[in-house]
Order: C-alpha cells, then sequence, then structure tokens
C-alpha cells in the first residue's frame, strides 16, 4: 500500500542525511520503494503468487569530472553514510568523464495522476482471484491459459547538493494472457495505473475467441500483402522508431533519421507525441537525472519536427535538454473508426496481424527489422475474417511501413511483451513484406 511507502518527508530526512556526510563536489541520490507483486498461471493453474517490498537507495558522487557510484538497501542512517563514503572511493580511483556534467538545479515538475489506491492495495488474493476468472473462461472453451495479473505501487526520487529535490508515488497494474489451443492461440496484454481498468474479463473473451477463430490455420505463400495490424503489431514497429531520435545518434551519422530533421519520415496524417498527462498512459513526472517529463511533439503530420537530447548533447548544440519519449501517442486526422473491427469491415482482402514478437534489426542504416507474427494471424476477405493462417515471418522497415498507411483508427492501447504502454492506431498498410512461412 502507498501509506507504508516512504513519504516525501522520509526522502527529504534520507537525502539531507546523504548530501551533509558527502564531501565530494556534487552529490546526487536517488531512492526507490517499491511494493506489490505479481500473480503467474500455466496450464489453467496458478503457478505463483507472490509479494514483495524492495528499497533502493544509490548515492553518484563527483570529484571534478571523476564519477563514482555506489548503492544499497538498507536505508539506516550508518548505511547510507557508508554507501556515500563507498561512492566516493570509487570516484577517486577512476578516469575523469568527460561527458560528466554537474546535478541539476532546483527544477519545476507536472503534478500527474500516477497513483491509484485501488492498484497500491491490490494484494494476492484479489491477483488471485482476477487470474482464476481468466483461466475459468479460458477451461470452458477448451483452451489453456497462461499469463500474469500484476499491481505495484512505489515513492521514486531524486535529490542533489545543487538543491534539486524531486518526489512522486506511482502506480502500475498489467494483466496478460495467452489462450492456447491444439493448433492456436489468442494473446491480449494491457497495462493501467489503475488495476479496474483493465478489463480482464473482457480481454480474456478477446484472446478466447482469437484462439478459436484461427484453429486448423492454412498457410498462405510468402509475398508484399495488405495488412491489418492490430495496435501491439504497431507498437514493435513504432518501438524501434523510438531509440533514432536521440540527437547523439543523429549527429554521428548513426542515426536511421540522420539529415531527416525538418523532412517527412512516415504518412502525413501521423502525429508522435509524448503525452505523461494522459490518464491512459504511465509518463512519470521525472526521469533519473531529475529532468522534468514534458509534453512534446516529435513528428508533426509526418514531418520530423524534435531530437530528444541528453544533457551532454544539448550543451553541445546550445540547446535544452528533452525528456525521453516514455508515454507515447500516436494519432492521426479523419480515423476509419474507433476499433481493430472498422478496419477488418472496410478491407477486400488481407492479413490480420495480432502481435509480431523477436523483433531484431537487419539494417540500422534504413532501420530493416525482422521479426514473426504471433498468437492470431488471420485472413481477411470482404470485410470479414475467414479464418486462422500459419505463422509469417517478415523484413521491413519502419520507415517504409508508415508512408504507406492507407487507413487508420483513434489511439488505442497498446503494449508488446517487448514495449511499454503505448496509445497507438491500428492500421491497414499496403505491401507488407512477409519473407517466408514458419513452422508453427
Amino acid at each position: 500500500m502507498s501509506d507504508q511507502l516512504l513519504s516525501r518527508g522520509d526522502f527529504e530526512r534520507i537525502s539531507n542525511l546523504a548530501i551533509k556526510a558527502a564531501t565530494a563536489e556534487h552529490t546526487h541520490i536517488s531512492l526507490s520503494d517499491a511494493t506489490g507483486g505479481t500473480t503467474r498461471f500455466a496450464n489453467n493453474q496458478i503457478t505463483q503468487n507472490v509479494n514483495s517490498r524492495r528499497l533502493s537507495f544509490s548515492a553518484s558522487v563527483a570529484f571534478g569530472k571523476q564519477r563514482g557510484n555506489a548503492s544499497t538497501t538498507d536505508l539506516s542512517d550508518e548505511s547510507v553514510k557508508e554507501c556515500v563514503r563507498r561512492a566516493e572511493a570509487s570516484a577517486r580511483l577512476v578516469p575523469e568523464d568527460p561527458e560528466y556534467l554537474p546535478p541539476l538545479p532546483p527544477q519545476v515538475y507536472p503534478i500527474l495522476a500516477s497513483l491509484r489506491w485501488e492498484t497500491a492495495r491490490c494484494g494476492p488474493a484479489r491477483r488471485a482471484t482476477e487470474a482464476g476468472r481468466a483461466i475459468r473462461q479460458c477451461r470452458e472453451a477448451g483452451l489453456q491459459a497462461a499469463g500474469i495479473v500484476s499491481a505495484y505501487a512505489s515513492a521514486e526520487g531524486v535529490a542533489a547538493s545543487s538543491g534539486l529535490f524531486a518526489y512522486e508515488q506511482r502506480s502500475s497494474a498489467q494483466f496478460s494472457l495467452t489462450a492456447t489451443g491444439e493448433d492456436s492461440s489468442g494473446w491480449v496484454n494491457d497495462q493501467n495505473r489503475s488495476i479496474d481498468d483493465l478489463r480482464i474479463d473482457d480481454r480474456t473473451r478477446v484472446a478466447i475467441d482469437k484462439a478459436l477463430r484461427s484453429a486448423k490455420p492454412r498457410e498462405l505463400p510468402a509475398g508484399r500483402y495488405t495488412v491489418v495490424l492490430e495496435p501491439a503489431a504497431v507498437a514493435g514497429l513504432l518501438g524501434a522508431l523510438l531509440w533514432p531520435l536521440n540527437a547523439k545518434g543523429y549527429y554521428k551519422g548513426t542515426s536511421a533519421l540522420a539529415g531527416k530533421l525538418g523532412q517527412r519520415i512516415m504518412d502525413a496524417r501521423l502525429t508522435l507525441q509524448n503525452r505523461p498527462d494522459h490518464p491512459s498512459l504511465l509518463g512519470d513526472g521525472f526521469d533519473g537525472s531529475g529532468l522534468p517529463s514534458d509534453s512534446r511533439t516529435w513528428i508533426d503530420h509526418g514531418v520530423l519536427r524534435q531530437l530528444n537530447y541528453d544533457r551532454f548533447t544539448a550543451q553541445q548544440h546550445n540547446t535544452s535538454p528533452s525528456y525521453a519519449p516514455d508515454a507515447v501517442h500516436l494519432s492521426g486526422e479523419n480515423p476509419i473508426g474507433e476499433s481493430v473491427d472498422d478496419l477488418i469491415r472496410t478491407t477486400q482482402r488481407g492479413i490480420l496481424v495480432t502481435n509480431f514478437w523477436y523483433i531484431r534489426t537487419v539494417n540500422p542504416t534504413d532501420l530493416t527489422l525482422t521479426g514473426m507474427t504471433r498468437d492470431g494471424t488471420f485472413m481477411v476477405e470482404d470485410g470479414q475474417i475467414s479464418g486462422g493462417l500459419i505463422n509469417f515471418r517478415w523484413h521491413d522497415s519502419p520507415l517504409r511501413v508508415l508512408d504507406a498507411v492507407d487507413a487508420f483508427t483513434a489511439p488505442l492501447d497498446a503494449i508488446t511483451m517487448e514495449r511499454d504502454k503505448m496509445l497507438l492506431p491500428a492500421m491497414r498498410v499496403r505491401d507488407f513484406n512477409f519473407s517466408s512461412v514458419t513452422r508453427f
């Protein structure tokens, strides 16, 4: 529960103790107090149901540009002081860091609705009940259920000898389910501040429906097809586009976006933003250095407008550092509807993809990726799903795919096993490259 977490006053006392104990020129303190747990289930039974609480304190100090770090899970006064001493001893032994910068001065932070009490108060009993309902629905449908229900709350803080101070309480709940039949599977996943907003019963029915409808899949030859990408599949592609936004790689020429600032890099109807204030996203108020989060437009109507500057690169280019996108929101003008079904109904012939997995980079210069479809790949004919398909391997670039968009929906929940929660539209895309058929 959040009332068991370290309070703002607790953190002020601990950070002041550490900063006063330091002899270094600069001291930066980070503290995390996280509590909660995860219930795991497989083969239609709960396999693990655990709760934990973990305290973590770390000190980063610097003599000039010599920087040292140390951490501890013991928050007693003597342990905190000892941690600072170990960081200072380490700093005197290491070479100078040419990119080191002193801690930020005091900042103004956004006030976000980052804590939901129902999540903070959710314990093993409620998680087991939620998991049990999903298991029961899958069992009744003749399927095997595997997945997780998790609920966590935390207190996070940073402070520095510069006067910097930030503190925030956060919560996060997640539900993931794979419903498996003899030759098919269906998958759902979502994450939210509130466990009540996960809609576990509804999502379980979606996974079951996918598993049942994709039974006895047929094989379709590899090739280029019109595809309907559900939001999770879009997340797998878009997530790979976020790292090339970093300014350091851009100016070194190693980014796939190098030279493209001010140019159109995706469909002109699409706009990519960071929205930490959005209630369906899990944006934080500050990062580990104490830099405040902000709402920022990275790509405006298809045109790359902003780069992500770390503090050192920002100083090199005489600009302000920016908060890396952690509450990603992609929207477009004139969406075709509010759901994936709206895209399916208007698709004459194509392939519906639920999710991608095992995504890896093939060519970083043009951001060509490879991966496989998973947990619900379907043939769409005359505006309806006509049956399941054997999965494909694919090779394509988000830079090409996001410029070949035929239609899209309003933003929807999007999360994968490899990417954090985003709000992204489902998309219909032309000529998606399926390079081979898998054997499952």
